[in-house]
């Protein structure tokens, strides 16, 4: 065989996509890209492309470079709401610039909790994959040092849902201006629009990450 034709010339994306990925987590030793090749070969009906694309990066590497500036290194236990893939998880437990007790991923899909604990499995106990609704969740009993939602456009009253946790905790929002996404039912055109609804007692952190369809923006505080 020609060593430079496709060894599997018939297979499908996923398979070439797990080799590839092997393959990087190998000449890397990175636990995140590890997670992602036993995804593709443990979960194939999960959309993890959609989830590590480009632009899921991009915003998520935005969040935890910000949230390194306006808040330090050191948190306790963090609640990540709408965790899908648990891929943000991931992202801070890898950056050894963070110090990191725990992480719980919360998500009502029940299909995702699997998903994320495959690729979280290096992390081992420190990391929960949680099917919940963040309406439901006790945030006074358990009190995390930081609560996260990157999916505030999904959310039809943000200020409502900041109203359940107790005063003084930390969060960090994203929202857009993607008003075309059927799924988004409450965006914002301005971040300075987002700071008036969600009406944080402080703010550490506003800004806003251009991007080809939308602009994200993010908010760094306290409720």
């Amino acid at each position: 065989m020609d060593a430079t034709q496709p060894e599997y010339p018939g297979a499908d994306w996923r398979e070439h996509a797990f080799d590839l990925t092997r393959g990087i987590a190998a000449y890397t030793s990175n636990p995140l890209i590890a997670g992602l090749a036993r995804i593709i070969a443990k979960h194939p009906q999960a959309d993890i492309a959609n989830a590590f694309n480009h632009k899921q990066v991009a915003c998520k590497m935005w969040a935890r470079d910000k949230l390194l500036e306006s808040s330090g290194a050191r948190f306790g236990r963090i609640w990540i709401l709408g965790g899908w893939y648990g891929v943000l998880a991931a992202m801070l437990f890898d950056d050894t610039r963070l110090d990191i007790d725990a992480i719980d991923s919360f998500d009502i899909d029940p299909s995702v909790a699997a998903v994320a604990r495959t690729l979280n499995r290096p992390a081992g106990e420190r990391f929960q994959a949680v099917t919940a609704d963040m309406y439901a969740l006790d945030y006074a009993a358990v009190r995390p040092d930081l609560v996260v939602n990157t999916s505030c456009e999904h959310i039809a009253n943000v200020r409502g849902w900041l109203d359940l946790l107790p005063r003084g905790t930390q969060v960090l929002l994203q929202s857009n201006d993607y008003f075309s996404e059927p799924t988004h039912i409450n965006c914002v055109a301005s971040v300075g629009a987002f700071e008036e609804m969600a009406g944080l007692s402080e703010l550490r952190f506003s800004g806003e990450l251009p991007m080809k369809k939308y602009t994200r923006f993010m908010l760094i505080g306290t409720v």
